[in-house]
């Protein structure tokens, strides 16, 4: 069973940093993409970033140039880097690991980020 633990986030200014981390376990982390959505209240959960097992990386436009995803496959960890925070980031941002075809993928518990005005 693959398990995800989020951590890193929190409240923090406009125009401010933090830093996100996903530590997975129960299978072989190098060899899958991960992913990070998020969901703001009232509102549908979006997709935020993505990296391949190879560290290809895809992003939503609204926060390309100013989130990085990243992966430690040593640490089987993903981590995504938020800089230049808006008010409209806040949300709970949740970690995302996909499962073979036609089967449901697998989520952290979320971790919640406030960016204050």
């Amino acid at each position: 069973q693959v398990q995800l633990v989020e951590s890193g986030g929190g409240l923090v200014q406009a125009g401010g940093s933090l830093r996100l981390a996903c530590a997975a376990s129960g299978r072989t982390f190098s060899t899958y993409a991960m992913g990070w959505f998020r969901q703001a209240p009232g509102k549908e959960r979006e997709f935020v970033a993505a990296v391949t097992w190879g560290g290809s990386t895809d992003y939503a436009d609204f926060v390309k140039g100013r989130f990085t995803i990243s992966r430690d496959n040593a640490k089987s960890t993903v981590y995504l880097q938020m800089n230049s925070l808006k008010p409209e980031d806040t949300a709970v941002y949740y970690c995302y690991a996909p499962n073979a075809p036609g089967k449901q993928g697998y989520w952290g518990q979320g971790t919640q980020v406030t960016v204050s005005s």
